[in-house]
């Protein structure tokens, strides 16, 4: 008998945890909600595109640079600005996986760099990865779609390519067009989990991306298993990592790079072959992944069609 009542009473009191618990989450998600809906349009969803204001874009480039992130007065003169994430065939180098299989710390990139959303309470300062994709106006970026749409498109974006440790060598970027497959906009289907984004610099009118930073070369249908590296920027650090692996197949419609230690934070970051040739980014299956593998979709004729309305006029 007692040791019943001990049970209902233990019962009791676990249920009232519960109940609390729901009760406070649900204000959490409530108050997430508005923080998220002060900063998303719906631009066109029918065909998965949101044409940036300008005056909201500079006004995002101006949070950032009020104390997140800084400028230099002159960006690197390494010799790596116009080579993407790297010109040397990994084939002719001797390609090796990383070892152990675990994302490290590496150099920033000038071609990769992180998304910023300022004025988000409830995101760090950073909170997803891009790079620089070679196209006819040098000025677009690859990223993942659900780094930029929830419940609407994010008004609130800017890029730093090449960022480290509060710096931003090669100036900060914000979207003047935004494209996603209408496919995701519906559903969050995880096989159109990407986005290309056109930028421009605040300031420096006439300016494009590319012709600071570099870009990688963008690849459809590429044929697996491949050497490839998954880079991006951990939204809890201020510098990037990578990890080396093969990437295979993850069905017919995604694929897989398995590295250990990819934290939140590199959803939207490259993941690279031969170099600097871009086969995928961090997104699609489980939201990119777990502890232990990366995932992305596989670039094939819809992304093509999607990059190619991205860079029209």
């Amino acid at each position: 008998m007692v040791g019943r009542v001990e049970a209902r009473v233990v019962r009791g009191s676990l249920l009232l945890v519960v109940l609390c618990a729901l009760v406070l989450a649900g204000g959490w998600y409530v108050w997430e909600l508005r923080a998220i809906a002060g900063h998303i349009a719906d631009g066109d969803p029918q065909r998965g595109v949101y044409q940036q204001d300008p005056e909201r874009a500079d006004r995002t480039a101006s949070e950032v640079l009020d104390g997140i992130v800084r400028e230099v007065a002159e960006p690197p003169t390494d010799g790596k600005a116009f080579g993407g994430g790297g010109t040397v065939s990994w084939r002719s180098a001797g390609w090796k996986p990383s070892e152990p299989l675990e994302a490290r710390p590496t150099e920033a990139e000038p071609a990769i760099g992180a998304l910023f959303s300022p004025g988000r309470d409830a995101d760090p300062d950073h909170h997803c990865s891009a790079a620089a994709v070679r196209s006819p106006g040098g000025d677009l970026i690859v990223t993942a779609a659900h780094c930029v749409y929830t419940r609407g498109f994010r008004t609130n974006l800017a890029f730093a390519p090449g960022y480290r440790d509060g710096v931003a060598p090669y100036g900060i970027w914000v979207p003047t067009r935004i494209d996603v497959d209408p496919r995701w906009i519906d559903d969050q289907d995880p096989d159109h989990d990407v986005a290309f984004i056109r930028l421009r610099r605040p300031g420096y009118p006439g300016q494009r991306l590319e012709d600071v930073t570099g870009a990688e070369t963008i690849a459809f249908r590429t044929e697996l298993p491949v050497p490839a590296r998954v880079v991006g920027y951990p939204n809890d650090t201020e510098e990037p990592l990578d990890c080396r692996n093969t990437a295979v197949a993850a069905g017919p419609t995604q694929l897989r790079l398995d590295c250990a230690d990819v934290p939140n934070g590199t959803s939207g970051g490259p993941i690279l072959t031969d170099g600097s040739t871009l086969i995928g980014v961090v997104g699609g299956r489980d939201g990119g992944g777990d502890e232990e593998t990366s995932y992305s979709i596989r670039f094939g004729d819809g992304v093509r069609s999607l990059y190619e309305r991205a860079t029209k006029p």
